[in-house]
């Protein structure tokens, strides 16, 4: 199949593009600096220059494609209204993607609260959802918790944390549940989902098979890195705050945590578990997607000094 992979300087879109090459496809990648896409330009995967918000060069980028992946999301510092910017980039792409004749978009979002309302920002990645799964009839939408690779910022994150932390102060929040998903889980769905008759029209939610409070993530990313790192409970969230103060621990943005605590204010689990039977997924459990992560941190030479 003729794939684009947009997002191709992100984690996921880096770690995709060369995968659906592998497995045989026509791969090109869309970015607003092609400069940036280092692992495309290593398996010598084109990327173009497009950029979705303006609309400047989609119809070049979207031309003759068959599967377009929507991998953008605005979590970068100097965007005042992501919300207002997100809308308009899955607007102008869907309507370019349908000009183009692309037969299905494949979306990677958030699981979405069942028992409270969405915070704004996984109220935005819901919104994005369903103007880029109105493409076509076979576009399919895959939502997700936490990723856990060692490029994944939200999984970096907590341990940068339990790294620089002498003791992890945990907000209230902390007792509330998701099931993280291994980062190569993800890559497994994505794929899949671009193949797959049966994924046609469909919104899954993605997940691994261990559900875990917060408090329990942390505590047993702690214990894999070797270290003791005694929790203290707060009897407050006070989001505004604390993110603002974990962000400056971690090295962080303040626009990628902030939005990322916000979403922690009750459990994230999914509606069901069909999509790894539909899709041919085997999941791996959390301590393994953790040690890989880990494993995987060091090789890239990267100083990780609580191991």
């Amino acid at each position: 199949m003729r794939i684009l992979v947009t997002g191709i300087t992100g984690a996921i879109g880096a770690a995709l593009a060369p995968r659906l090459a592998a497995a045989g496809h026509d791969v090109r990648g869309m970015a607003r600096d092609p400069t940036r896409a280092t692992v495309a330009g290593t398996h010598g995967i084109p990327v173009l220059r497009a950029d979705a918000v303006s609309g400047e060069g989609l119809a070049a980028a979207l031309d003759g494609i068959e599967v377009a992946y929507y991998l953008i999301h605005s979590m970068e510092p100097n965007v005042d209204d992501f919300a207002v910017r997100d809308r308009l980039a899955a607007e102008r792409f869907r309507d370019a993607a349908r000009a183009a004749g692309v037969r299905r978009v494949v979306y990677l979002g958030g699981l979405v609260p069942a028992d409270r309302a969405a915070s704004p920002h996984l109220a935005s990645r819901l919104e994005v959802e369903r103007i880029v799964h109105a493409t076509t009839p076979e576009s399919v939408a895959l939502r997700a918790s936490i990723v856990i690779s060692a490029a994944s910022r939200s999984f970096r994150f907590l341990v940068r944390l339990v790294e620089r932390l002498p003791v992890l102060p945990l907000p209230a929040w902390r007792d509330h549940r998701t099931r993280p998903i291994d980062g190569r889980d993800v890559l497994a769905f994505l794929q899949r989902a671009a193949e797959s008759e049966a994924a046609a029209g469909e919104s899954l939610d993605i997940a691994g098979p261990d559900t875990l409070t917060y408090g329990e993530m942390v505590a047993r990313i702690a214990d894999l890195m070797l270290v003791g790192r005694p929790p203290v409970r707060l009897g407050f969230t006070a989001t505004a705050l604390t993110s603002r103060v974990a962000a400056a621990v971690a090295g962080e943005t303040h626009e990628l945590i902030g939005p990322l605590m916000e979403g922690l204010e009750g459990d994230l689990l999914p509606r069901d578990d069909r999509a790894a039977g539909l899709l041919g997924v085997r999941l791996h459990r959390f301590d393994a997607a953790v040690e890989r992560a880990l494993r995987d941190w060091e090789a890239s030479g990267e100083p990780l000094a609580a191991r």
